[in-house]
This record gives structure tokens, C-alpha cells and sequence, in this order.
């Protein structure tokens, strides 16, 4: 594996680190990460152990696989930045919402290798979910590479890119309405009694179990939901409940809205 470079290191950056070392797919020495505060540089270095910089140039010099982990308004400025200093075979991978393969080539005005991800925040307990696209100049080792770097804190997907504006609505945004479901959950339990720290653990325990029967046994969603509904049983009349209420029509309304205004922020 070759050297590996964050121009920026919040949250995020610092979770893809973590699962990067933790699961042993690179060592410490081929890491190197840029801040702009030496508070936060000196406080990552001293959690990470990866060597740190002030310099977004020294970066990009270092790195050949370089993820852009910045806010996607500081993209024009970085690239411009370090237009100069990045090696001749670099692969760019940017992580922010909006950000083409197209619109980094022109920020860079000369061909680049481009690798578009949208991660997501479970990344921080290695359990993320990635959709990946990718321009023309990068290979099919590249790619190889790169997941192998991403499937180090969770799942990748490789997509069209003219989807990727669609993911922030089932895998980017979706843990928000994941965790007001598991909120509600837990709400419902202390109405009937339960403590509220073991409602929510068993709120989160229930959707983790659930989720990880869909990934883990092929079967449609549709059936494991059927084998849990006994006839004249308790959970169809809640299943009842949640289609009267129009639960999947709100959900499906909700995805909409959030492709509806990822695309426009894509356009600005």
C-alpha cells in the first residue's frame, strides 16, 4: 500500500484513519494529515500517532492516495493550493457531498485521477457505508486500492456518478432518520415503564440485529418482517398501525426531499 494523505482531519478524516490502522490495512508511516490550528494538529498527533502538518503542500507532496476532507466550499481554494505539489500518479478522493470528478479535473486544470466517495458518520464505529465513483484516468488497481482503504471502516458501493447525488438520501442522511426511529422506540418503552438508558440499548440493539439480518442472510426485508408477524400476533397490528400512519410513504417522501436538495446544493 502507498502513502496516504488527509488535507483536513475532522471528525471523519480521523474515524478513516482509525479504521485504516485498526484494521492494519496501512501503518502509521504511510499517514500523513494537514489542520490549520496547531491545537488540533498537536491533539490528532497525539491520538492518531500519524505525523501532522500545518502545511496542506507537504500533503500533497507525501500522498498518493490524497483525500480532499474538507468542507465542500474550501475544495477551489485547497486544489488551487496544492495544484502544483501533488505526484504525477495521485489519486484524488474527495468525501463531500456535490463535489463532481469534473469539477475537480477544472479545479486543477490538468488530468488528475478522481475518486468521488459520500461516506457516512457510522464510519466513526467502522460500520460506514461508502458509495465510490470515479473518473476515466483511474485504474482498475486504483480502484482495488481505494476500496480496500474504505472497506477498512465499513461497506463500499461503487455507483454510477450520476447517482451519487441520490446517496446522501438512502445511506448519507438516512442515519438521522434511523436514530429518530430508534428514538421514538425508546420514547415508547419509557411510556410503558422501561428505564430510559436499557429503552434506548434495547431500541439500538433491536435495528442493529435487524439491519444485520438483511446483510447477513440475503432474504428480502419483506420476508424476515413477514416471519416476524404471527397471524392475529401482536406485531401485525403495529405493522397495521405503521401503514395507516403512511410510515413508508414518509419515509419514501423524506428521500425525496433530501435527493431534491443535494442536487441543488450539487448545481451551486
Amino acid at each position: 500500500m502507498k502513502n496516504i494523505g488527509f488535507i483536513g482531519c475532522g471528525k471523519m478524516g480521523q474515524a478513516m484513519i482509525e479504521g485504516m490502522l485498526g484494521s492494519k490495512t496501512v501503518n502509521r508511516g504511510q499517514i500523513m494529515f494537514s489542520t490549520s490550528r496547531m491545537e488540533t494538529l498537536a491533539a490528532i498527533e497525539k491520538k492518531l500517532d500519524v505525523k501532522g502538518t500545518l502545511h496542506n503542500q507537504d500533503v500533497a507532496r507525501f500522498a498518493d492516495f490524497l483525500f480532499l476532507a474538507v468542507k465542500p466550499h474550501l475544495h477551489s481554494l485547497v486544489i488551487n493550493e496544492i495544484r502544483d505539489d501533488i505526484k504525477e500518479d495521485a489519486v484524488i478522493i474527495t468525501i463531500a457531498a456535490g463535489i463532481a470528478t469534473q469539477t475537480v479535473e477544472n479545479a486543477f486544470g490538468k488530468p488528475v485521477k478522481v475518486v468521488r466517495t459520500m461516506p457516512n458518520t457510522p464510519s466513526l464505529v467502522r460500520e460506514g457505508m461508502t458509495a465510490v465513483s470515479m473518473n476515466s484516468a483511474v485504474s482498475g488497481q486504483d480502484v482495488e486500492e481505494v476500496l480496500k482503504l474504505l472497506n477498512s471502516f465499513g461497506k463500499t458501493e461503487l455507483i454510477g456518478e450520476e447517482l451519487m447525488d441520490t446517496v446522501p438520501a438512502i445511506s448519507g442522511s438516512s442515519p438521522a432518520y434511523v436514530y429518530m426511529f430508534i428514538e421514538a422506540l425508546a420514547d415508547g418503552g419509557v411510556r410503558d415503564g422501561i428505564p430510559r438508558e436499557k429503552a434506548y440499548k434495547m431500541a439500538a440493539q433491536a435495528v442493529l440485529g435487524a439491519a444485520k439480518m438483511v446483510l447477513e442472510t440475503g432474504i428480502h426485508p419483506g420476508a424476515l418482517k413477514d416471519a416476524v408477524c404471527t397471524p392475529g400476533g401482536s406485531t401485525i397490528e403495529a405493522v397495521a398501525e405503521l401503514e395507516a400512519n403512511h410510515f413508508r410513504s414518509a419515509v419514501l417522501n423524506a428521500m425525496k426531499v433530501c435527493t431534491n436538495k443535494s442536487k441543488a446544493l450539487a448545481q451551486k
